[in-house]
């Protein structure tokens, strides 16, 4: 069974993702100053706020911001459930780790999705 969500509606929906936790860090954890002189403090952050957004709206939801805006949703590979939190929380730090989102098997699944028994699915 061939995978059904492309590579481009996932990165969408990262980007999606990882802007919205980018904006937050330049909003409340950059400091003061020009844009320039925040970019450099809002790196951390934004991966801190990204991970907990992720965690809390997969386990929560089932589907983080991004994931909704591109009409997919995340869940259980074994049942279709929506993934648990412990699901979410790995799914979500190999994700962040990056490697193990881009790397695909032969049904589109990527590492995180497999070593976290999660998938994406379409949500319309």
């Amino acid at each position: 069974m061939k995978h059904e969500i492309s590579l481009g509606r996932r990165m969408a929906g990262l980007l999606i993702d990882w802007l919205a936790s980018y904006a937050i860090a330049l909003g409340f954890f950059a400091g003061s100053g020009g844009f320039a002189d925040r970019v450099p403090n809002a790196r951390i952050p934004t991966l801190i706020i990204f991970f907990v957004e992720m965690v809390l709206m997969l386990s929560f939801g089932g589907a983080s911001a991004g994931h909704r805006v591109m009409g997919m949703k995340v869940v259980r590979f074994s049942d279709g459930q929506p993934p648990t939190p412990v699901q979410a929380l790995i799914r979500t730090a190999l994700i962040c780790l990056v490697f193990t989102a881009v790397t695909f098997d032969e049904n589109g699944r990527g590492v995180h999705e497999r070593l976290s028994n999660t998938r994406l699915v379409n949500a319309r």
